[in-house]
């Protein structure tokens, strides 16, 4: 089994930015734990980060053309206002859960509304970096009830 971890804009900064609210781990120090992770289950997980949505895009439909089994997304930003993101997950034929590495409804008013969450299979928000390790499992047990 095959996932992808997609990230979006400024999560290349987690560990810099606002880290009273994303703590202090890096985008490294995470993609480390969630391949070692990946092992320990018996998974291949590949990653993928960019601050441009069509390259978001892109990389979507790259998991939908080579059979990708799930995909965990993190849409940062791009959660409140990307129907172009929206529309791209519905498009694909993968399995998609949205994690948020904050509690997105303890935020802004701005920030408690996603556009890309009917777009997936389910949301976690709130529970840190462990909510991308949830949805990796979520995915595995998914894919083998299948």
């Amino acid at each position: 089994m095959h996932f992808y971890v997609i990230n979006g804009p400024n999560l290349n900064f987690l560990g810099i930015r606002e880290p009273h609210i994303y703590g202090h781990t890096t985008l490294e120090m995470l993609q480390d734990d969630l391949q070692e992770f990946a092992e320990e289950q018996g998974f291949k997980v590949s990653f993928f980060q960019s601050n441009v949505e069509g390259e978001i895009i892109n990389c979507l439909q790259t998991c939908h053309h080579q059979h990708i089994d799930g995909i965990v997304i993190n849409p940062a930003a791009f959660t409140h206002y990307s129907y172009a993101i929206a529309d791209a997950l519905k498009s694909i034929s993968v399995n998609a859960v949205e994690v948020h590495i904050s509690n997105i409804y303890k935020r802004e008013e701005f920030r408690q509304h996603s556009v890309t969450a009917s777009s997936c299979v389910g949301v976690i928000s709130g529970l840190g970096m462990d909510g991308y390790k949830l949805a990796l499992l979520h995915l595995l047990k998914s894919v083998e009830k299948s």
